[in-house]
C-alpha cells in the first residue's frame, strides 16, 4: 500500500514517468471517455464520482488516469498491490478513509491489477464501497466479469479503455521530444520514420514507447555541438533488446511471440521450446503465454487433436496455483505437445468464413421453426412450428432447415484429414449423405 500526494514526480523517474499526463488535457487516447462531453469526463468534472474499474490493456493510462481523477477532485489518492496488501492492512486504511470522510476528506483508492486480489481481499473493501467511505478505482488487464467479485462488480462501473493508435502514440514521442519533462532542454534529431517504427513497436503501449525512446535517445550519438542525432541503426538495435519487448499483454505480431507460433504450426519443437524460453527469461508473463497456447490449440490444432485444448487449458490453470520459475516445465511441456500434434486450421477458417456473413447480414431473421415459444402469442405467430427433434428420430438426425433462406445450403466447415478430424470429416459426409437422401424420399412422396 502506497499513499502519496499526486503531485510528485522525483527527477530521476524514467521517461515514461516524467511524461505522466497531469490533466485530461494531456492525456493521450480514450476520447470515447474522456473527449469533450464524454461520459467519464462530465463525471470527473462534476467532482461526481463514483467507484469504478478501469479494464484495458498495459500502457494505456489506468493508473494516469486514476491520479488525474485523484487531483482534479481534491481526493486523498492511496493505492494497494495484491501481493503485499493484507486484510488487516485493507481494513486499517478504509477505516482511516471512513473517518476522513466525516471530516469532508474524499478518498480514491486505486488498486492496480485488481484480479490479482483474492476473494477475501476483495470482500475487505465491499463495505466502505457501500455506504460511500471510499472510491474505489480497480486496474484490470481481465475480463472483470470473470475475474471480480460479482458484489464489488454491481457497485462499480466498468469502463473499457482502448489501446492507443499509432497517431497518438506519435503524438506523445513528439511531445516528450520537446517538452522540458522529457527531452525539451535537450536538441535531439531523429526522423520521422524511425519515430514511426517506434510508435508501430509500441503496439498501443504508451509505456513501451516512451521507454523506447528513452533509450534509443540514451544510446544516440552527440556531436560537438551537443546535439544528439539518431540514426537508422539505433533505432533497430534498440528495438530488438529483450527487455523491451516483452509485455503481459503483447499481441502475435512481435517478433518472438510470432516466432513461438510459427514454430509450434511447423512442428518444430526445438525452435518453440527456445523461443519460449527466450520469453520467459527475459520476464513475459507465463500467464500470457499459456493464453497464447490456448488460442494457438484451437486456432492451429483444432478437432485434429481434440486433446490439445485440454493441454492447453490445464498448463493455464498449473501456470495460475505454481508461477515462475515452476511453471516453464509446464509451458515446455504445452508447446512440444502443441508441436508435435497433427495440424488443423479449419475451425479458425469456418469461424472466419462464417463471421464475414455474420456482420454483412446482422439483421437476418431466424428460422421460425428453430425460435423458442414460451408464449402463446409465440405459439400464434407460428414460433417453433414444424420443429423436429433430433432425439426422437431413429437416426438421431432431421432434414430441418436450420440457416436462414438467404444462406442456405453455404458452408463454413471443411474438415482436414488430419489426426482425428478425419473421423469428423466421415462423420460429416455421412450426415450430409443422410440427409441428401431424405429429402429425395420427401420429395417422392
Amino acid at each position: 500500500m502506497e499513499q502519496f500526494s499526486v503531485f510528485e514526480v522525483p527527477a530521476s523517474e524514467p521517461l515514461a514517468s516524467r511524461m505522466r499526463p497531469a490533466s485530461l488535457d494531456e492525456f493521450a487516447g480514450q476520447t470515447h471517455l474522456i473527449g469533450e462531453g464524454k461520459i467519464l469526463r462530465k463525471m470527473i468534472e462534476n467532482d461526481n464520482i463514483s467507484s469504478m474499474i478501469f479494464w484495458g490493456p498495459p500502457g494505456v493510462g489506468k493508473t494516469t488516469l486514476a491520479r488525474i481523477i485523484a487531483k482534479q477532485t481534491k481526493s486523498e489518492f492511496i493505492t494497494f498491490s495484491a501481493v503485499t496488501s493484507g486484510i488487516k492492512e485493507i481494513k486499517k486504511v478504509m477505516e482511516d478513509a471512513d473517518s476522513n470522510k466525516r471530516l469532508g476528506i474524499k478518498t480514491i483508492v486505486f488498486v492496480d491489477e485488481i484480479h490479482r486480489f483474492n476473494k477475501a481481499q476483495q470482500d475487505a473493501f465491499l463495505p466502505f464501497v457501500e455506504k460511500g467511505s471510499i472510491v474505489l478505482i480497480g486496474a484490470t488487464t481481465e475480463n472483470p466479469s470473470f475475474e471480480v467479485n460479482n458484489a464489488l462488480l454491481s457497485r462499480c462501473r466498468v469502463f473499457v479503455l482502448k489501446e492507443l493508435t499509432s497517431d497518438e502514440i506519435m503524438g506523445l514521442l513528439k511531445r516528450a521530444l520537446t517538452d522540458k519533462r522529457g527531452f525539451g532542454k535537450e536538441k535531439v534529431n531523429i526522423s520521422e520514420d524511425n519515430l514511426k517504427m517506434i510508435a508501430g513497436f509500441a503496439n498501443g503501449d504508451a509505456r513501451i514507447a516512451l521507454t523506447a525512446l528513452d533509450m534509443i535517445v540514451i544510446n544516440g550519438d552527440t556531436d560537438e555541438e551537443g546535439n544528439i542525432n539518431i540514426s537508422d541503426g539505433t533505432v533497430e538495435e534498440c528495438l530488438t533488446k529483450k527487455t523491451l519487448l516483452y509485455d503481459k499483454n503483447g499481441e502475435e505480431h512481435y517478433n518472438i511471440i510470432s516466432a513461438l507460433h510459427k514454430s509450434m504450426r511447423n512442428s518444430d519443437p526445438d525452435a518453440a521450446v527456445y523461443w519460449l524460453s527466450r520469453m520467459l527469461e527475459a520476464g513475459e508473463d507465463p500467464i500470457y503465454l499459456a493464453r497464447r497456447i490456448c488460442r494457438f490449440a484451437s486456432e492451429d490444432i483444432g478437432l485434429a487433436d481434440t486433446n490439445a485444448l485440454n493441454v492447453a487449458v490445464n498448463v493455464y490453470h498449473a501456470c495460475h496455483f505454481i508461477g515462475m520459475p515452476e511453471c516453464s516445465v509446464h509451458l515446455a511441456e504445452a508447446v512440444i505437445y502443441m508441436s508435435l500434434a497433427p495440424k488443423s486450421n479449419a475451425c479458425y477458417k469456418a469461424y472466419t468464413f462464417a463471421s464475414g456473413d455474420a456482420r454483412k447480414m446482422l439483421a437476418e431473421p431466424v428460422p421460425l421453426v428453430i425460435r423458442n415459444a414460451p408464449t402463446k402469442l409465440m405459439q400464434e405467430l407460428d414460433y417453433g412450428k414444424g420443429y423436429q427433434y433430433a432425439h426422437d428420430t431413429e437416426d438421431k438426425l432431421t432434414n430441418m432447415e436450420c440457416m436462414p433462406p438467404s444462406l442456405k445450403g453455404k458452408t463454413y466447415y471443411y474438415p482436414t484429414t488430419q489426426g482425428n478430424e478425419i473421423k469428423f470429416k466421415d462423420r460429416l459426409e455421412m450426415i450430409k449423405k443422410w440427409k441428401k437422401e431424405h429429402a429425395a424420399k420427401r420429395e417422392k412422396e
